[in-house]
């Protein structure tokens, strides 16, 4: 494999702070200035990447009497600005509105949060009656004009769509058709797509009432639209992520690698680089390669050409702090557990379009990745 050289590889910066692994990650609306984390620890937490000022700091073997010579540079932490706290589950999936004074967060509380960034309060929650979902809430996105409708999918096999500025309590509209948990969803003008695991992905036009379905050979748990809506990149657990058209439903690329494998968890992929990359993390259940077999604990993300198909990156996630410094969990025998860094959310800068990415898994760390 041939590295790309205009894929950003270089970790450029660590956000701290979870006391459990990262389930999703967001961007600012452009600019992309800061960055939005929901962890398994039950909060949200906004971070600058990059402050004015950051201090280099050295690993823990460094302070040694046998060690000499210079300081070892370490990826910079990020600066935690503010940390949101209401969620009484894991926070399973955030969303920023367009003008970046409102986000929305989802997880297993079963009702989702529209948040005042300012302030750090919610000022909504849909689901908390009768009228929300019966189960976890796995995605949240934002659509409708000015960003003034929630859509939300869980567990319950729903999607729901909820005004953001009336006050009422019941959704403007729930859609069934799926048979098992919605796991991402993606809206563009008046047409929202939803996947589930019953393999499927419907596109509703809520205008025209009408509903285009495209079946999978495995359960759907990743979508990402291109910025001009005429392709879609979806991930399945078959190990595959596939690239389609909208309009016919055909299949334009499909990518996979024999060190990678997806065939158990949730692991998002994206598009970056100016569309230019298919971007996915890493479950960690594929054999490590040769170059890797030392490193088990480390992550990894995957990059594909686009248009060809080929791999042209394999990026390694640190698990933590570049001190080499790791959570130890031990198991009821005494003895620690064995813990990889599945790399399952991820997020680039400009929807595709920016200059840096960054990653989250259950190493409670995110990495944030750049040029240079």
């Amino acid at each position: 494999m041939s590295k790309d050289s205009s894929f950003p590889q270089k970790p450029v910066a660590q956000l701290l702070g979870s006391n459990g692994p990262i389930h999703a990650v967001s961007y600012s609306a452009s600019p992309g200035t800061y960055i939005l984390t929901g962890s398994a620890d039950r909060s949200i937490r906004l971070y600058n990447p990059f402050p004015s000022t950051t201090t280099t700091t050295t690993s823990s073997s460094s302070s040694s009497s046998s060690i000499t010579g210079p300081p070892q540079p370490q990826i910079p932490s990020g600066r935690l600005i503010q940390t949101y706290s209401a969620h009484g589950y894991e926070v399973l999936s955030l969303a920023v509105a367009g003008d970046n004074a409102r986000f929305a967060s989802a997880g297993g509380d079963r009702a989702v949060f529209l948040w005042d960034v300012v302030t750090a309060q919610t000022t909504r929650r849909f689901g908390a009656t009768a009228n929300g979902h019966s189960g976890r809430v796995n995605c949240v996105v934002f659509g409708g004009a000015d960003d003034s409708l929630v859509i939300s999918g869980g567990l319950d096999t729903t999607v729901r769509v909820w005004d953001a500025r009336a006050g009422g309590s019941k959704p403007v509209q729930v859609l069934g058709e799926a048979k098992d948990a919605v796991t991402a969803l993606a809206v563009v003008g008046a047409e929202i797509v939803a996947a589930s695991v019953d393999g499927r992905v419907r596109c509703y036009d809520v205008r025209a009432g009408r509903a285009v379905t495209d079946v999978f050979p495995a359960s759907v748990t990743s979508l990402c639209l291109a910025r001009d809506a005429k392709t879609m990149l979806v991930g399945s657990l078959d190990s595959k992520i596939r690239l389609m058209d909208r309009a016919d439903g055909a299949c334009l690329r499909t990518y996979e690698h024999a060190g990678w494998s997806n065939a158990e968890l949730r692991v998002q992929s994206v598009l970056g680089g100016r569309e230019r990359f298919v971007v996915a993390g890493d479950e960690m259940t594929a054999p490590a390669p040769a170059a890797e077999e030392n490193n088990n604990n480390e992550g990894r993300v995957w990059a594909w050409d686009l248009l060809t198909g080929r791999l042209v990156a394999r990026v390694a996630v640190p698990w933590g702090p570049s001190d080499g410094r790791r959570r130890v969990v031990v198991g009821r025998d005494g003895k620690e557990k064995e813990r990889k860094n599945v790399v399952s959310c991820l997020a680039w800068k400009e929807g595709g379009f920016g200059n840096q990415f960054c990653v989250g898994g259950t190493s409670g760390v995110v990495t944030v990745f750049g040029e240079g």
